[in-house]
């Protein structure tokens, strides 16, 4: 890990700063940004794209997510969130277990924020990480858009490696494109959970999923596949979601 010594003008800084000014971020706020103390480079968001999850085994990815903890974490989350993920649900026309599943998945069910700052780790990727250099600017720009529009301190947002935040893992771009305000408080908030359920429900149904079928299970898969574009992730998602809507409707 390196702490990033900001001598002159910041290359990160200066390869987004005229697109940002253009989407409406004020110099000021980019500068004050930019100099923050806590900017970091990280080796090991390095070491963690040479060995992502979703390259294990099947066998070896499933022991990571469809486990016991897990199936009984989410029967017991369910029922202590259970009235605010139905009206979602019901909202949205998307099956409440499916989205119990994708944020059991990313975020244990709100146990696991992430281990970096989102900043830095979108940060990481443009300083060190040429093939991932463009698509992380275009993120980096997308996630000072949200904090600067919702007046979120651009530090304070921990994330994954790759720089997806909040309960539903989203990147900067599908937030700002898909989130949803859940609970009518007029904000979208990736750590409220009305927020999340809504949000992930929304990215859903605008990536095909068969509100007028639900039954649809090669439609859902592929609406699932667009959240992660992992087989993997999908078979994980699925089989849990059928171990989770089990264990809590055997009563």
């Amino acid at each position: 890990m390196l702490t990033a010594q900001l001598q002159g003008e910041d290359k990160v800084l200066e390869a987004i700063r005229s697109t940002a000014v253009q989407r409406g971020i004020p110099e000021s706020y980019l500068n004050d940004t930019f100099a923050h103390a806590g900017i970091e480079i990280h080796d090991k968001i390095l070491e963690r794209f040479a060995r992502p999850y979703e390259k294990k085994g099947w066998d070896d990815y499933r022991k990571l997510f469809v486990t016991e903890s897990r199936i009984n974490k989410g029967t017991e989350f369910f029922g202590q969130n259970q009235e605010s993920l139905q009206v979602v649900a019901k909202n949205i026309k998307v099956d409440p277990f499916l989205v119990l599943s994708i944020v059991g998945v990313e975020s244990n069910y709100g146990r696991n924020r992430g281990e970096f700052t989102v900043f830095n780790s979108l940060y990481t990727q443009i300083a060190k990480m040429p093939r991932r250099s463009k698509w992380a600017r275009k993120e980096m720009l997308e996630y000072l858009v949200y904090c600067y529009t919702d007046s979120i301190p651009p530090h304070s947002i921990k994330g994954s490696y790759a720089g997806a935040f909040g309960y539903g893992q989203f990147i900067p771009s599908s937030f700002n494109a898909y989130a949803v305000d859940g609970n009518g408080d007029g904000r979208r908030r990736p750590y409220e959970w009305a927020d999340v359920f809504a949000s992930v429900g929304n990215y859903l149904v605008k990536n095909g999923y068969p509100v007028s079928k639900p039954s649809n299970e090669k439609q859902v898969y592929k609406s699932i596949h667009a959240y992660n574009h992992a087989d993997n992730y999908v078979k994980a998602v699925l089989e849990l979601r059928n171990e989770l809507k089990k264990n809590i409707l055997k009563d």
